[in-house]
Parts: C-alpha cells; structure tokens; sequence
C-alpha cells in the first residue's frame, strides 16, 4: 500500500554530503526524509576514500620494513599476506561504519528510507511505495568510474574502486589506466604490497598539481619500480585467459604490455539515470546536474551537491557544499561556493598536497610578476631527524605578497596544507605566516621557513643594508 510524506526537506544519497545535510537540517528542526538505495556512507567510505586510505597504509608500513635509512635497524623484505591486508581494509571501513548507519540518522530524527528516489513532479519524489512531497529537495547521488570506449575493452573484465578492494588474490602484474591521484594512489599501495604495477595515462601523471612536486612523486614511484607510461594512446586492450594486454602507441613506437589484472582510474560520470530530472523541470549535461552559485538547480527548491554537481570530486567538497545548503535553507543566507582555498590531496608517499592556483596558473593569469617562494625538507631538523627529507613546500604570491596557492611535497603534506588553505581563504599576505611562532622541531616549520625565503630577496638587498647602518646613527 502506498503512503505519502510532507516534509521540509528530501534528500536522495546518503553519501557524504547527503548524510551531512541529513544530520544538520534534521537537528534544526527541519522534518527530514533521506533516500539511499544502496549503501549508507557513500562511495567514500565503502569504494573510496576509506578503503583507499586503509590500503595505502598496509603497503606504508610494509615499505618501513624495507628503510635502510636509520643506522642500527636492519632492514628486511616483510611477509605480506594480501587477503588478510583486506581484512584490515574492511575492518577500517565496519569500524567507521556505525557514524553513517541507519540507526544513528534516525536517532537523529531524519526518516531514511532504503528505496530508489526518482521525481515524478517538481516538488514530488517517488521512493517505492512512498509519495514525498518537500520544501526542498537535494539531490547528492554522487559519481561512478567511467570504462574508456577503448578498442577490445570488456566493462565486465576490469577493476574500478568499486571491486578492487574486494579482489582477494594479490595481483602478479597489475595494470592501471589513468595517473591522476586514485590511479596513482593503488599504484604505489600495490607496489608495496607486492605487486608489479604498470601505470599508463595519455598525458602527465597528476596534471593539476604542481609540475615541480609532481617531478618529485614521480622520481619516488619509479625508484619503487612502479612503470610510468605517460604520453601514450592505448590502442586497443585484448582480455586473455591468463589476464590482459595493452597495446599502446608510445613516442611513435607499438608496444604490447602483458599484465594480470587491469584497473581503470580514467575518471568518473555523475549518477543521474533514473532520476526523471526532466520531471522536476532540473536542467543538466554530461558532467553533471547544472547549479548557480548557491548549488540550486534551475528548479530552484531543488539543490545538487558533491560529485552529481559536476564541480570538483572530492569528499571534503561535497561536506562543504552541504555547509552552502543549510545555510541557504535553514538559515535563509544566500551563501555561495567559492573554490578559491580549495585544497586537495594525493595520499602517495610522499603526500601531494595543493590549494588555491598552481604557478603556471598563475602566471597565465598575473603575467610574469607573481613570485613564487620554497623551502626544502633537507633544510628541515624535524626531517632530518626522521629521514624524511625528500619534498618541498612552493608557494606562489603577487608581487605585493598576497598568497594565491601553495603546493607541498612531502611527509604529511595533507596536514600542512590547511595553513594555507586558512591564509588564502582569510586573504592573508605572506607576512602573516613569517610573523608566525612555530614550534620546534615540526615539519610544520617549513611553512614559516618558505614565508620567510619571500623576503630574503628585499630584506638583505644592498637597499635594506644602506637603511640599518642609518638608523644605527639614532639614538635607541
């Protein structure tokens, strides 16, 4: 028997923003109807961030077995049992799994129905057997990893992150095509769980980041004996009994790479079939729902947050984007996204961390007058003391030294950046992170050290000495 609902607001997907606008609205006292017909959490927490994360560390502390780099510890070859690794992946993920579950949103007043959403009007969603009718919708459906038309490619034969990290058998020779941070992420976590890894992208590795950092990542991952095919077109893929082939076209040459297992990291499309969206009058394309500023749709009760949205896929986006809609709809502000101090992180080892614009960005938009200051990790005593030292930290300013973006290599790096990230959301110019007390010794002293590397140009230029022998002619 069918049933209707009136509620204040609706919200299809309990991935991260869903479930964060779902908690908020509901503890305002919003009455709050959140629909997911899949898994609570999300892609981050079951295919994603999580298990990735909980990947990435099993094979970081199976390469400090292999360190040689601190006298009196030998180093050794560690014994790696891949199917218990993912035993420790799926634990991580059950022990977070309660803060995303069922029971804790409805102990938080909102109504979770396990059902699949679509609109059948402009302000009706059907779930099931449930009419909704809302104030307001969201819809935060999030994305799905996109198989390339390539020649020969079966979708059924391949990995995404949405089966790797169920795949038990440690992979002989693990082919991966994409270089931006997912593809490179598995790439080094397999390599150092054992694998034999094969990287292969039609452009640069990470072309977001920072070229300069970028170098650094790479020169690591083949060091570990991780092949880097960049610049190349995949012909066509052949599936055999024994695995899978790539032929590629490289620098003008045929090459055939044989492999066991293939992942493909070649981007993601939003999760909008089924939605009926031309029913609710809600206007999108191929990278996703079409927002303004304020994540409305051109429905304008109906809002879309996260991947669905088609603006930058990551989680910590799709939580802030959920901060935009409570503001909008609990608080009745007409608060807008700005992407201007979004950071973003790849998790390798060592972490490449980047906010605001990148150098080259930069330059195209401010012309040769931006100044870009650095600092090294070998000039860092916390680094040194732990054998670290491999990394840096960039930081790019105008040439009156307002900050527009850093990127940092290094270990992590992930937590450095949100100094950054602070300072060019506040509109801060470097001064503020010289004149900074930093504690000693951190890594986190190289952020002070590169600030202060901005003003050693000025500060002991022949002008600067000319002035101090001047007023040492002042009485004090």
């Amino acid at each position: 028997m069918s049933q209707k609902m009136n509620v204040d607001i609706c919200i299809i997907g309990a991935g991260s923003g869903g479930l964060s606008v779902a908690a908020g609205t509901a503890q305002l006292g919003l009455k709050t109807v959140l629909i997911e017909k899949a898994e609570m959490g999300g892609d981050c927490l079951n295919t994603g961030c999580v298990p990735s994360k909980a990947l990435l560390a099993a094979g970081k502390r199976a390469q400090m077995h292999r360190k040689d780099d601190i006298k009196g510890i030998q180093a050794h070859e560690p014994e790696i049992d891949f199917s218990a690794v993912k035993d420790h992946v799926f634990e991580t993920i059950k022990t977070i799994e309660p803060n995303d579950s069922v029971e804790r949103f409805e102990s938080l007043g909102v109504t979770v129905l396990k059902e699949t959403g679509r609109f059948v009007s402009k302000n009706k969603v059907q779930a099931g057997e449930t009419l909704i009718t809302a104030r307001y919708f969201v819809v935060a459906t999030g994305s799905r990893a996109v198989v390339p038309p390539i020649a020969g490619l079966d979708p059924e034969k391949v990995l995404t992150n949405e089966t790797i990290f169920a795949l038990r058998e440690q992979p002989e020779h693990l082919l991966i095509i994409g270089g931006g941070p997912i593809g490179i992420e598995m790439a080094q976590a397999h390599r150092r769980l054992g694998c034999k890894v094969s990287v292969f992208d039609m452009g640069k590795i990470l072309p977001r980041d920072d070229q300069d950092n970028v170098n650094i990542v790479r020169d690591v991952l083949q060091k570990e004996d991780i092949t880097l095919h960049e610049k190349i077109s995949i012909e066509q893929v052949k599936h055999t009994e024994e695995g899978v082939k790539l032929l590629i076209t490289k620098e003008g040459d045929m090459l055939e790479i044989e492999g066991s297992h293939l992942l493909v990291a070649a981007g993601r499309k939003p999760n909008i079939e089924g939605l009926d969206l031309e029913k609710a009058g809600i206007s999108s394309e191929r990278k996703g729902i079409l927002v303004d500023q304020r994540l409305r749709t051109s429905n304008k009760k109906i809002f879309a947050i996260g991947d669905v949205a088609g603006g930058p896929q990551f989680t910590h986006v799709a939580g802030y984007h959920a901060g935009i809609i409570i503001r909008n709809v609990c608080f009745k502000m007409p608060a807008k996204v700005d992407y201007k101090a979004l950071p973003w992180v790849t998790y390798c080892d060592p972490e490449l961390a980047q906010v605001g614009i990148t150098e080259e960005t930069a330059r195209q938009k401010y012309g040769e007058t931006i100044r870009v200051a650095q600092w090294s990790f070998e000039e860092n005593d916390r680094a040194i003391a732990e054998r670290i030292t491999q990394g840096q930290i960039r930081v790019v300013t105008t040439k009156k030294g307002l900050i527009l973006g850093a990127s940092i290599v290094g270990t992590g790096a992930g937590e450095l950046i949100g100094l950054w990230a602070l300072a060019i959301s506040s509109g801060l110019k470097i001064s503020a992170v010289t004149s900074m007390i930093a504690p000693y010794p951190t890594l986190g002293e190289i952020s002070k050290r590169a600030a202060g590397a901005w003003y050693t140009p000025s500060l002991f230029s022949n002008k600067t000495r000319k002035i101090v022998k001047l007023l040492q002619k002042l009485p004090f």
